[in-house]
């Protein structure tokens, strides 16, 4: 890898504005924080361009997937993207403890329960990295997922009320704003914590991954 390597940022895509500003913030703050590295944002749903499009403009790139684990279109999507070129794909962004520490910030110390949401997936690595992180919150937690198989998060807060729990909250699993977030605001817990990209310390986590990527394939 070469001191131009290309950063490709790989985010989901959301038909949400916000959501849109808030992954462009991203990556301008990662461009930001590295001065001269080429930091080029794709998606491999919803929005153009797609990470097929923009690695054939690259000579020298890794991937780092905005994304908060292993899952289909880590394994399906940015592989396939990059098959037949030499560049790396870093891992995802979680789990990883700057994002525990972001949701254990915004979580409130009195809380009875917690409901960890997330957007929901079958696939047996993106759900092991859900219970990891699901782990390692304080107190009572429980899963809650806001689309494909599973509880749904409004479901698990009502139990919880019904089962005691005066003080419930929501820690937001998702990246950015969009349908799935907007949706944990009327949900019936107390709080919602912020999209996770809103905390600064995620720039400096997509350059760690693409650091450690980029080291490796030196190495």
């Amino acid at each position: 890898m070469s001191e131009t390597t290309t950063l490709i940022a790989v985010a989901h895509g959301t038909r949400s504005p916000a959501g849109r500003r808030q992954m462009r913030e991203l990556a301008d703050a990662v461009a930001r924080r590295r001065p001269g590295l080429d930091v080029r944002l794709c998606y491999v749903d919803v929005q153009e361009p797609k990470v097929a499009d923009i690695v054939p403009t690259c000579t020298d790139a890794v991937v780092v997937p905005l994304l908060l684990s292993t899952g289909y279109h880590v394994r399906v999507d940015i592989a396939g993207a990059v098959a037949g070129t030499r560049f790396p794909v870093a891992a995802p962004l979680g789990p990883d403890p700057v994002l525990l520490d972001s949701l254990r910030r915004h979580l409130p110390p009195a809380a009875d329960a917690i409901v960890l949401a997330s957007a929901g997936s079958s696939d047996p690595l993106w759900v092991a990295g859900i219970r990891e992180t699901a782990a390692q919150l304080p107190g009572r937690v429980e899963l809650g997922y806001t689309s494909g198989a599973g509880p749904r998060v409004p479901d698990v807060v009502a139990r919880l009320r019904s089962e005691g729990a005066r003080t419930v909250a929501i820690a937001a699993y998702l990246l950015a704003d969009g349908l799935f977030y907007r949706t944990l605001h009327s949900a019936g817990a107390d709080t919602v914590t912020p999209p996770l990209c809103d905390d600064p310390a995620v720039a400096d986590l997509v350059l760690r991954r693409f650091d450690a990527a980029r080291l490796v394939t030196v190495g």
